[in-house]
């Protein structure tokens, strides 16, 4: 089996106040001695992409978007490219979130374009999925999680590909599945992918867990196997959450960094 690097991204959707570039200073500077042995990505809103990539210049943290369009260029008022991100100080983009698929209707075919998209622009695609409540109560979270990566992911995985599961009942509710279900869950996402990708890309494949990730749950969530890290939602906002939460990491326990 690869040995896969942890990832914690941080996403901040659509919060930025006005002392925004302030917190990703703080963040940079308090999560730089800790990226030695965890990645560690800020997405914040794209208007402050590119001030923010003067505070991320020469460290190791890094900088990811929340969206991008399908296509490189056009009349498509208000999208961005991925292009445009990686210019603006992008590393990599988180598409399909359960807010674009329900606020903007955005169906699997869509997510499996911009996730081609951002590949091709050299970003590392983020795509993420989860059942409703309604599938789980039902039985079919397990099968709803692998149509949706047979469906977003390209058959030829992007360089970088990360997967991010997020039971839509999770996120921002304060709700998180049993450590079991969310075991069977992500073995259950790489087993899929596999079946869409290949034996080795699924392997070499990132699996985040995400829906609300907190400072106190955080080092039972992120020990567990198959969980190659975790997207962050609100507890990324602060500095002192979200570094909590990186510091919870196994990985950083065993070189004496916690």
């Amino acid at each position: 089996m690869t040995a896969r690097r942890p990832m914690i991204a941080g996403n901040w959707k659509m919060n930025a106040g006005p002392d925004a570039l302030h917190v990703i200073e703080e963040m940079v500077e308090a999560l730089t001695p800790l990226s030695d042995q965890v990645d560690c990505l800020i997405c914040p809103p794209a208007t402050i992409l590119a001030g923010a990539r003067s505070l991320t210049k020469g460290k190791p943290v890094r900088l990811g978007g929340q969206d991008c369009h399908h296509k490189t260029s056009g009349p498509h008022t208000g999208c961005l490219s991925a292009d445009m991100l990686r210019a603006a100080g992008a590393e990599a983009v988180i598409l399909g979130h359960s807010e674009r698929r329900t606020d903007h209707a955005e169906s699997d075919a869509l997510v499996q374009a911009k996730t081609a998209a951002a590949g091709e622009a050299g970003l590392a695609p983020i795509v993420c999925v989860g059942e409703t409540l309604a599938q789980r109560q039902a039985g079919q979270a397990e099968a709803t999680v692998a149509a949706q990566i047979t469906a977003s992911v390209p058959e030829r995985a992007p360089e970088g590909l990360v997967l991010a599961y997020e039971p839509v009942w999770a996120i921002g509710t304060g709700l998180t599945p049993s450590l079991e279900e969310i075991i069977a869950m992500h073995r259950a996402a790489r087993q899929a992918l596999a079946r869409r990708c290949g034996a080795a890309a699924a392997d070499a494949t990132r699996i985040l867990y995400g829906g609300s990730v907190k400072p106190d749950n955080a080092a039972a969530i992120l020990s567990l196997p198959e969980v190659d890290g975790a997207l962050v939602g609100g507890a990324s906002l602060e500095t002192k959450s979200f570094l909590a939460i990186v510091r919870a990491h196994p990985m950083l326990s065993r070189f004496g960094s916690a």
